[in-house]
Formats: C-alpha cells, structure tokens, sequence
C-alpha cells in the first residue's frame, strides 16, 4: 500500500518485506491443522475483502492523524500495527448475528460490522448526527452488533459474558467477542467475567491483545510471566495463541473458536501477540519511543500485517494490479467518509439534548 511519511511510523515509510517473515507467514497458518482447514476454504474474494479491511483500518487511522495534526481534533487512539488483531477476529464471526465490544483500539470493528466510516469519524467531531449525538468519541451500533465501549478498561469482559448468556438461554448459536488489552487482565472486572463464562460455558470469546505495554508500562513491568499462554488453562477453558499481526492466523484461530462456541462447548480465550507502533495515543508518541526499546519499535516494524499480507497474497497469485483497485477503492471510500464528517460540524447538537436519553420514560 501507499506509505505516508507524515503519519506511518517511521519504520514503514520506506517498509521492504523480510523474506524469513514472509515464509513465517505462511508457516504460521500451516502448522495448525484446524486452522489450516479453516483458510483453505477461504475464497479469493474473501482474502481481499480481509485486505480491504486491513486497509480501510490503517487510513482510518491515518485521517484521523491528519485531523490532528491540522486542529481539526485535539488528539486521537489509533490501532496502528493492530490491525490484523481486529479485522480478522470480526471477519471470522457472522454479521448480523454475533456481537462485538471493542476497545477503543479496535475501532476497525465497527466499519468491519457494517458501521458507516462517516458515522464513526462524526463520532470524534462530537456532531449531532453522530451515533452518541455528540456525546461520546468512543462508537458503537448495537444494531450492528457492535456494543459502543467505555475507558474503564476491562470492564466489557463482564458485559460479553451477560450477553453470551442471553444467547445460552435462548439457545440462539450466536457469539460474543471483546478484546483485552495486556494491562486490563489485571483488573478484577476482566478476571470476574472471564470466570463467570468458564463456569457458565458461555458462547464468548476473549482476545487478550498482547501489544506489550499498558498505558506507558511494559509488558515486564506488570507481568511476570512473559506471555499469557497459560491463562485459558488457569480458567479450565480452551485457548490458542495466534500471530496478531497476521490477519489469516487471526481469522483462522477466531472461526475454530467460535465453532466450538456454536457448538455448545464454552468460551475460548485466545493471545494475540502484537504490538503498539505508537503512543498510547497520538499525544504521546514520543513518550512511547522513550518508554519502550528501539529494538522493539525495528523488530515489529518488519512484520507491518499490511505488507506481510500484501506479500501473501502475491505468492497466492493475485495480480499487483488488482490489490492497487482494492486500495484506490478503500481509499475513495475514506475521502468519502471524512468529507461527510466534516460537513456535519455544522449540525453540533445543542445544549439542551444534553439531557435526552438519560432517564427512562417518565424518570425525573
């Protein structure tokens, strides 16, 4: 894809695939037989919609970034390097039916449900029309399936698992999924909900997001373990560790979970390993490049998941022509959305809306 010097992070401006990682591309889906299966039978067709979805994420970001960087906003929380974490976990499940709560990383999740990008740019314009009517940057349509999220980290967690249990209880084959930053699976919300599905056998699905640092605080610094690949077998509950930065890998481990969700055999909690290209938000990126080593930044920056998988798809056969269509595609279709956005600043919502939908009917 293009690169953006004013707004990748360095390390993929002048990004040049590793052919080690590339084969370990590969390599990763091959060695697990279920999945395996799961991304033989993708399409063609469906592996690029899973490219347009790695793309309409990073330009997502990117017109954000521009908004900041021209005062349209004051700062945004951008999932740039996650993208395959989000886009192929939400590929993996059935929209229209399954439900998801991002984190505010994940915003990917939304488009990739059905959302409008307008809508969820309007969200951090704060517009009348926008799907909180300018109450909250963080977004959400629970007629999309997507549950809008809340800062409390970890708190979600129990909120999938009571929604997993509607859908037990009704005996409806549907499932919900949440992400878990690293940090948040020390709170007592996320360790409660997680438990409370295990017991329950609910037909949910937890991704810890192992991007390797919570806020400003290395993975070392709260974690003594290292990883989290023991965690499903602290809670009795099946689990996989998958690449985050490879979208199939994400795709594939996400579908056999939710299979086994379908069919009735409890929640799975599943370790994406990735990494955070930059600061906890765009305010502090260089607080993030003091905080975490270089090295860190130059190993994570080789396995870009957009390149990584561009490259993939090469090696499948497709045409470099017909993935420059999907990007010319993806991105007219950002231009859209923010010009749309933009336009509704002049529908800011007034005052007085402040106090609709806060009570129930006839509540004082």
């Amino acid at each position: 894809m293009k690169r953006f010097p004013a707004f990748d992070p360095p390390e993929y401006v002048d990004w040049k695939p590793d052919p080690s990682l590339v084969r370990a591309f590969r390599a990763a889906v091959a060695a697990d037989p279920d999945r395996a299966r799961v991304v033989a039978a993708l399409s063609t067709d469906r592996k690029l919609e899973l490219y347009a979805g790695l793309l309409r994420a990073r330009l997502h970001d990117i017109q954000l970034k521009r908004w900041v960087r021209t005062g349209v906003i004051s700062k945004a929380w951008l999932g740039t390097g996650e993208e395959a974490a989000t886009v192929g976990p939400v590929h993996a499940l059935e929209r229209g039916r399954d439900v998801v709560a991002p984190m505010i990383r994940n915003a990917a999740a939304c488009c990739e449900m059905g959302m409008s990008l307008a809508d969820m740019l309007r969200a951090y314009l704060g517009c009348a029309d926008s799907p909180s009517h300018g109450r909250d940057l963080h977004v959400g349509s629970f007629a999309h399936g997507v549950l809008q999220p809340i800062s409390h980290v970890g708190d979600m967690v129990p909120v999938i698992a009571g929604i997993a249990l509607t859908f037990k209880m009704k005996g409806e084959p549907r499932v919900a999924l949440t992400w878990v930053g690293d940090g948040s699976t020390k709170t007592a919300t996320a360790h409660e909900g997680t438990n409370f599905a295990a017991v329950q056998k609910l037909p949910a699905i937890y991704i810890i997001e192992n991007n390797q640092v919570a806020l400003g605080t290395r993975l070392e610094q709260h974690h003594l373990p290292g990883d989290f690949r023991e965690w499903p077998a602290s809670y009795g509950v099946w689990g996989a560790v998958f690449d985050g930065n490879n979208v199939l890998d994400a795709y594939a481990a996400t579908r056999v979970a939710a299979e086994r969700c379908r069919a009735g055999q409890g929640p799975a909690l599943l370790v994406a390993e990735t990494f955070r290209m930059g600061g906890h938000a765009t305010h502090d990126e260089r607080e993030a490049r003091d905080t975490l080593p270089a090295e860190l930044f130059a190993r994570w920056g080789k396995r870009d998941p957009i390149g990584l998988y561009e490259e993939y798809l090469k090696e499948e056969g497709e045409p470099a022509s017909r993935l420059v269509e999907v990007e010319t595609s993806v991105t007219a279709e950002v231009e859209r959305a923010a010009a749309e956005a933009i336009a509704s600043r002049e529908r800011m919502p007034q005052g007085v809306t402040a106090l609709a939908g806060v009570y129930a009917n006839g509540g004082r």
